[in-house]
């Protein structure tokens, strides 16, 4: 994984995103290349990275859902 890459991962982890759903997002180029899309046009508008990664965070986990979070909190217990 690229250093850019990693240092996106780590921060969204960082923002309360599962694991397990960066590693899908990552893995997919489709949804890799919307993220790192996304972020560029964030920090063109002169977002700090943990700005960024606060936004975006935000909206995965409204996308994800309640009962999806909890099925994984349940599912790690």
């Amino acid at each position: 994984m690229k250093a850019s890459n990693l240092n996106i991962y780590q921060r969204l982890r960082d923002f309360n995103v599962p694991s397990i759903v960066l590693d899908e997002i990552f893995s997919n180029d489709k949804d890799l290349k919307t993220l790192l899309k996304s972020w560029n046009e964030l920090k063109d508008q002169k977002l700090k990275d943990d700005q960024i990664a606060e936004a975006i965070s935000k909206i995965i986990i409204k996308e994800l859902g309640d009962d999806f979070l909890q099925s994984l909190e349940n599912s790690s217990m």
